[in-house]
């Protein structure tokens, strides 16, 4: 018992430290700029935050989404689901007790001061904290494994530099969104299936870009009912997360039911069509394409939107039916990586930031394939280097993404888990055997390929900080990062499918994690 005393104490001591490691480097990260700091009219999505505060805060609810003479759309005119007004309300309500010039309808837009990035920040710190940070312990805690490599993957998870760099540097509260699907997978985790999907439903309706992870979400549930025959315990099953998901929706949209335009109108918001196939440089298919192809000028909107759907669908359709008829939670997490990924680099109106999606199940990969994950997270945060040098983010970005391959170099000797049984392509090669008997992939060729890759973006970042385009490609550098990033992200897709594909036959619903 003493013992059992003795090992939680350290245990709690290394987390606390893990903790304030984590937490210091957040704060640290947005003592730098933020997106559109000092740059009228528009600035950036800082404010487009507290413009949504001082929307919610100032308008009745029927109008939040409505062009209006006090709610110009056109300037940041709310586009995310309800949870996320009510979130901006909320911190509105704080925001009046502080200084309500902050938030005073049309006066206070572009409104910048110390005092309130020093609030604004600190509501992205303590929604990280209240939301993504507590699901992260509690995943790590149910893992599976000794105790220093639960503790290393924590540290490295939380240290993660993407999410730290757009949330508390750019400014976002993607936290929250995935902060939310992760308390969803927990759910399915405990074999709480209920808790989950109320939770998934929340995070879906905090951002709907978290539609990049609903496809699993459906499959491993789908599945389950299923192996628990729908004529029986499977459809009461069913019924109950229908209806569980009916009622979370109908909670958040209540204010928005009582007309069918009011419906309409938030809808039209959240999917707009107008803005195009992408916007910025993204490391996706379609960015990369228009290199050679200006896709958005040879095509129509309406043909762009159906073009990009398809080949969504067509490659995400093999993990989604592997996953709805072998249903275990490892299947589960690489298939909310080959979505999210497919999403990223095929469907319509994708932004930079949305490579966060499929980070965050690459997270929870990163203790079971370190190198694998490792290389794919440290490119994620490349491919948003453009945005992060427009927000003067340059110096947090070199220093967050030298830490975390540091780091997980040191504690889970990320690089030495080369081997076929380490990349868990052992099956894999199996197959391939039978037609090339001599196939096998040597740990020094995956060495080098990641030192390349290092390589190439070390010197595509040093070349965009110090150099200046020709005139006549004022884009090269981003455009570079982006056709760089792609060509990865294909390669992580195809790397993750096989691993999802070549995962053993269903036996029985898991409840750990291996």
């Amino acid at each position: 018992m003493a013992l059992g005393g003795v090992f939680d104490t350290e245990r709690w001591s290394v987390i606390s430290i893990i903790l304030s490691v984590s937490l210091t480097v957040r704060w640290a990260v947005s003592l730098n700029p933020y997106s559109g700091a000092g740059k009228p009219p528009m600035f950036g999505d800082y404010e487009a935050q507290r413009h949504w505060q001082e929307i919610t805060f100032n308008l009745p609810v029927h109008q939040w989404y409505f062009n209006t003479s006090s709610n110009n759309l056109k300037y940041w005119g709310l586009d995310y689901p309800p949870l996320t007004a009510y979130h901006s309300l909320i911190c509105a309500y704080v925001a009046k007790s502080v200084n309500p010039e902050w938030i005073a309808l049309h006066t206070s837009r572009g409104f910048e001061s110390l005092g309130h990035k020093l609030f604004m920040r600190a509501t992205v710190f303590f929604a990280d904290l209240a939301v993504y940070i507590p699901a992260i312990l509690c995943y790590i805690h149910h893992c599976e494994g000794p105790e220093r490599k639960k503790m290393s993957s924590m540290l490295c998870i939380l240290l993660y530099p993407g999410l730290i760099l757009i949330d508390h540097g750019h400014f976002q509260y993607n936290s929250v969104s995935l902060g939310l699907a992760m308390w969803g997978l927990l759910g399915l985790l405990f074999d709480r299936i209920l808790f989950g999907s109320v939770a998934f439903c929340l995070a879906l309706n905090y951002k709907q870009m978290e539609l990049y992870h609903a496809l699993p979400f459906f499959c491993y549930l789908l599945g389950n009912c299923l192996k628990r025959d729908l004529k029986g315990e499977g459809m009461i099953q069913l019924i109950k997360i229908a209806l569980v998901v009916l009622i979370s929706f109908a909670f958040c949209w209540l204010p928005f039911l009582t007309s069918l335009q009011q419906s309409l109108q938030v809808l039209q918001r959240l999917f707009p069509i107008d803005r195009g196939l992408f916007e910025d440089k993204v490391g996706n298919v379609w960015c990369s394409l228009s290199i050679i192809l200006k896709v958005k000028k040879v095509l129509s909107p309406l043909t762009q939107v159906w073009l990009s759907f398809a080949v969504t669908l067509l490659t995400l359709l093999p993990s989604c039916i592997k996953l709805t008829i072998n249903p275990t939670l490892k299947g589960f997490k690489l298939a909310l990586v080959n979505c999210s990924l497919s999403f990223f680099l095929f469907s319509f109106q994708v932004h930079e930031k949305s490579i966060l999606l499929a980070a965050l199940p690459v997270l929870l990969l990163l203790h079971e394939i370190p190198f694998m994950a490792t290389w794919f997270l440290l490119v994620s945060t490349f491919s948003m280097l453009p945005l992060l040098m427009k927000d003067g983010l340059l110096l947090p970005y070199t220093v967050t993404s030298l830490a975390f391959l540091l780091i997980t170099a040191t504690f889970l000797s990320a690089f030495e888990k080369v081997s076929l049984e380490d990349l868990q392509l052992q099956r894999f090669s199996q197959g391939v055997r039978r037609y090339i008997p001599h196939f096998t992939i040597p740990p020094c060729l995956a060495k080098l390929a990641f030192l390349l890759s290092i390589i190439a973006m070390v010197i595509l970042s040093l070349i965009s900080a110090t150099q200046n385009p020709p005139p006549q490609l004022p884009d090269l550098f981003p455009v570079l990062v982006s056709l760089f990033s792609c060509i990865h992200f294909l390669i992580f897709l195809v790397y993750f499918n096989i691993l999802h594909l070549s995962e053993s036959v269903y036996k029985k619903p898991q409840q750990k994690m291996k």
